[in-house]
C-alpha cells in the first residue's frame, strides 16, 4: 500500500482482499467472535498508510469488510479519530443472504446449513459512496472488477445500462484483481527478462479512459514487465467462454484489443458489453468434514512393493479401529531415480489423505496406526513429518439468485443509506457461437517438443472446476495452435481430466483458447481435493508436456 502511495500519482487505491478460500476463513473467524470476519491486514496498512492517503488525496477502496463491512468501516473511523484523521468513511451492505437464502432462493440450499452465503454484488453501491464524498469505502463481497468499475462510474458519472463503458472498466478491473500477477509475476515467460527485473515485481495501474478504455501500467521505476503478455495473462486468469458475466454488466472478452503503447504500457480498447444476467451469482461456504493426511517416504529399490505393503497395514489398522474414514485416497509421487547421488533423490513419496464426516475417524486411530507402523513397516520406514489432529475443511459452491432478491445498500459517511437498484435490464447467458478459426498452418516437419516453447498457460480455480488459459505467442503459432489444442488433445495432455468435461473456448483477438475442467478440484480448494488444491500450476504442467510442433515455430 505504502508502495503504491508513494510510487506516482494515483486517483483510486483499490484492494482485493477475498477469495473462495478467505470468505471460508472468515466465516470461520466469525463463528468464534462475531465482531470479527473482516481482513484485518487491511487495519495495519491502515495504520501506517491512511495519512499518506489523506494527504495525497487519494480514495481508498477495499472488499477487505469481507463479512462484516460495517464492523471493519468502524474500526477505521476509531483509527482514524485516534490518529488525528479526517476522512469520510463509507460502507457497502446488502450482499449477505446467510439468514435468507432459502427466501432468496425459494427453497432450502441443498446440503448442510452454510457458514457463509455472500452475493457477488456490482460497482454502484461503491459508486454512491464517493458520488457523497467518501475518501474510504469497505464493502463485503463484490466482484473483483466491482472496485473498479464503481470508482469509474463515480468519476464519468456512468449510469446502468452503458454496457461497452462498464465492460471495459470490467477488464481493466479483471487485470489488476490480483496485483502482481499482472506485472510479470507467475509469468509463462518470467525467463525472458532478466531475474533482477521479477525479484520485486511493482503494482499494476489502470489509466481509465471516459470511453472505457484503458492503459495498465505501473509506477516509473518499480519492478516487474507490463506487456501484452503479462495481460493477456491475466485476462485468462479464472474466466471462461467469451461472455464474462457481472452484475453490473457482461463483458465480451473476444471483443478485446490489446497493443503495447510504450514501455510498460498496454492500450486495452474494444471492449463490448451486454446487459448482465439475470441473477446473481451467490458463494455458499460450508463444513465439509474433517480431514487428515500423512507422507510416507520410500527410498531405494522396490519403492512399488514398499507402497503396496503399508496401504494394507494402514487398511488393517484403520479397520480394526472400528470407524475406518469415509474418503480414502491415496497418490504416489515418484521423485526417486535410480543409483541417486542422494537419500533425497532416490525417495517417492506416498500421500495418504483421509476425510470423514466425524473428527475421530481421522484423529488420533489414524494418526496412531500411522506412526505405530515406524518399526514394523518397510525397509526405512519415515514420513516427511507426523501427522497432526484432523482438521474441519470447508466446501465451497455456487447458487444463483434473481437479482431483484438482493437488497444492496450504500451506507454513506453521514449515515444515510441509500437503496441500489437492480438492473433495469438483464440477458440469459448463453455461450456465443464459435468463432471460424484461422488457416492452419502448411504441411511440413515437426519436432516432438514441450507446448511451453511456443505458447503461455495460466491456470486458477473456481470452485470444483479449473480453468487453463492458452495463448500463442505470434500469429503462426496461433494458426497451429488453434487447430491442434483441441479439448480431446488437452485431456489426453493432463490424464486426470479424461473422464471430466473438458469446455474448450475461443478468443481469437487474444490468439488464446481457454478450457475450463468441471469437478477437477472436487468441493473446492478448501476441501484440498489434489496436489494442487487451487490448480495454480496445472497450465505449467500443460506448457510442459510434449506434442509434435512445427519446426517453423520452434
Amino acid at each position: 500500500m505504502r508502495e503504491m502511495l508513494t510510487g506516482g500519482e494515483l486517483d483510486v487505491l483499490t484492494g482485493d482482499y477475498l477469495a473462495e478460500l478467505t470468505m471460508l476463513i472468515l466465516a470461520r473467524d466469525r463463528l468464534k467472535d462475531p465482531a470479527a470476519g473482516y481482513a484485518r491486514t487491511f487495519l495495519r496498512q491502515m495504520e501506517e498508510c491512511l495519512g499518506l492517503a489523506h494527504e495525497r488525496s487519494v480514495k481508498i477502496v477495499t472488499n477487505a469488510g469481507g463479512l462484516n463491512p460495517a464492523g471493519l468501516a468502524e474500526r477505521v473511523r476509531e483509527l482514524a479519530e485516534r490518529l488525528g484523521i479526517p476522512v469520510r468513511v463509507a460502507h457497502v451492505e446488502g450482499d449477505d443472504l446467510t439468514a435468507g437464502l432459502p427466501r432468496a432462493l425459494g427453497s432450502a440450499p441443498a446440503g448442510d446449513t452454510p457458514l457463509a452465503a455472500h452475493a457477488y454484488l456490482g460497482g454502484f453501491g461503491i459508486a454512491a459512496c464517493l458520488r457523497a464524498g467518501a475518501d474510504v469505502v469497505v464493502t463485503g463481497r463484490v466482484t473483483d472488477a466491482a472496485l473498479v468499475t464503481g470508482p469509474a462510474a463515480a468519476h464519468f458519472g456512468w449510469q446502468p445500462g452503458e454496457y461497452d463503458r462498464l465492460a471495459g472498466a470490467v477488464v481493466a478491473g479483471h487485470v489488476l484483481e490480483c496485483g502482481a500477477q499482472a506485472t510479470g509475476g507467475n509469468y509463462a515467460f518470467f525467463a525472458d527478462h532478466a531475474l533482477d527485473r521479477l525479484r520485486h515485481p511493482g503494482f499494476p495501474l489502470a489509466e481509465i479512459h471516459e470511453d472505457g478504455g484503458s492503459v495498465i501500467t505501473k509506477h516509473p521505476g518499480t519492478g516487474g514487465v507490463v506487456d501484452v503478455g503479462t495481460v493477456t495473462a491475466q485476462l485468462l486468469y479464472e474466466t471462461g467462454g467469451a461472455r464474462y458475466a457481472g452484475p453490473d454488466v457482461t463483458a465480451r472478452l473476444d471483443t478485446v484489443r490489446l497493443s503495447q503503447d510504450g514501455p510498460d504500457r498496454v492500450r486495452v480498447e474494444g471492449v463490448r458489453g451486454e446487459a448482465p444476467p439475470p441473477a446473481l451469482k451467490v458463494g455458499l461456504g460450508r463444513l465439509g468434514g474433517f480431514r487428515n493426511e500423512v507422507t510416507f517416504v520410500l527410498t531405494g529399490l522396490d519403492v512399488d512393493r514398499k507402497a503396496e505393503l503399508v496401504r494394507q497395514q494402514m487398511r488393517d489398522a484403520l479397520g480394526a479401529a472400528g470407524s475406518p474414514p469415509g474418503e480414502v485416497r491415496w497418490d504416489l509421487v515418484r521423485t526417486d531415480r535410480a543409483d541417486a547421488g542422494t537419500e533425497e533423490t532416490a525417495s517417492a513419496l506416498l500421500r495418504l489423505v483421509v476425510r470423514d464426516r466425524e473428527p475421530q475417524a481421522v484423529g488420533r486411530a489414524f494418526s496412531g496406526a500411522a506412526v505405530e507402523l515406524a518399526l514394523a513397516g518397510y525397509p526405512g520406514f519415515h514420513l516427511l513429518a507426523p501427522p497432526g489432529k484432523g482438521a474441519p475443511y470447508g466446501v465451497f459452491e455456487a447458487v444463483y439468485v434473481p437479482q431483484d432478491a438482493v437488497g444492496q445498500v450504500a451506507v454513506l459517511h453521514d449515515g444515510r443509506r441509500v437503496a441500489v437498484s437492480p438492473p433495469r435490464g438483464t440477458r440469459v447467458l448463453e455461450d456465443v457461437a464459435q468463432p471460424p478459426l484461422p488457416e492452419p498452418l502448411p504441411d511440413g516437419p515437426t519436432r516432438r517438443a514441450p507446448l511451453g516453447l511456443v505458447a503461455g498457460a495460466r491456470s486458477g480455480d473456481k470452485g470444483g472446476d479449473a480453468n487453463v488459459g492458452v495463448w500463442a505467442r505470434s500469429e503462426q503459432g496461433w494458426r497451429w495452435l488453434a487447430h491442434a489444442l483441441t479439448a480431446e488433445t488437452f485431456r489426453q495432455l493432463v490424464p486426470e481430466s479424461r473422464t471430466l468435461t473438458v469446455r474448450r473456448h475461443v478468443l481469437p483477438r487474444l490468439r488464446a483458447l481457454n478450457f475450463v475442467v468441471e469437478g477437477i478440484l472436487g468441493e473446492g480448494a478448501a476441501a484440498q481435493h489434489r496436489f494442487d488444491p487451487q490448480a495454480k500450476a496445472l497450465g505449467e504442467w500443460l506448457r510442459s508436456r510434449h506434442l509434435d510442433i512445427p519446426e517453423a515455430l520452434l
